[in-house]
Parts: structure tokens; C-alpha cells; sequence
């Protein structure tokens, strides 16, 4: 079962919204990564609260049945848990341009 951590709109450099768990709800940012120089790099990279901190960073990927591309979330910090978190982004159906952050415990 898929949980909801969260959900974006996409703008011109990423996407913005907020994650919205039970005990955090805080703005998130997830922008292009303008100095991605190597493959293992992360193509997005997440910030959060209202500081702006450094969270995380994203991928994209291909999905194994549909092959359309995704990107694939790594969150790490301790205010959301004491482990990293994997998340995917999703569209939401009938809302152009709006992703769910969606909690992904196999990634």
C-alpha cells in the first residue's frame, strides 16, 4: 500500500509543494540539479522548511512496465526519521502538472 508523504506542483525549475506526514508538515523544493557533472549525481535536489535545508536529492528513472520516466526521491533527515526515506513521484490523475510524493519502502 502506498503512502502519501506529500504533494507537488511543477514549475519552470522542478516541482514545489509540501510534505505533510503526521508529526512534519513543512514546504519542500525539489530543483534541477544545475551542477550535475557525473552519472551517479542526483538530477534534482530536495530542500525543505522554510531555510531552505538540503534533504535529499532525486533521479530519474525509467518504470520496468510502462517505461515512462520518474523521479525517484532519497530523504534524509532527522526530523522526518532516524533512516533515510525512498519515495517516488507520481502524477495525480485529472490535475495536470500536480505530482503525490509517494512513500516507496522497496527503492
Amino acid at each position: 500500500m502506498a503512502n502519501a508523504l506529500g504533494y507537488v506542483s511543477e514549475t519552470k525549475t522542478g516541482f514545489e509543494g509540501a510534505l505533510a506526514m503526521m508529526n512534519l508538515n513543512s514546504p519542500i523544493r525539489i530543483e534541477k540539479n544545475a551542477e550535475k557533472a557525473e552519472d551517479g549525481q542526483p538530477d534534482y535536489r530536495v530542500f525543505a522548511g522554510e531555510t531552505s535545508t538540503e534533504i535529499g536529492g532525486g533521479w530519474i528513472r525509467k518504470a520496468k512496465v510502462s517505461g515512462r520516466d520518474y523521479v525517484s526521491l532519497t530523504l534524509a533527515d532527522p526530523q522526518i526519521s532516524a533512516r533515510k526515506i525512498y519515495a517516488n513521484l507520481a502524477p495525480v490523475k485529472g490535475k495536470k502538472g500536480r505530482h503525490v510524493i509517494l512513500w516507496n519502502p522497496k527503492d
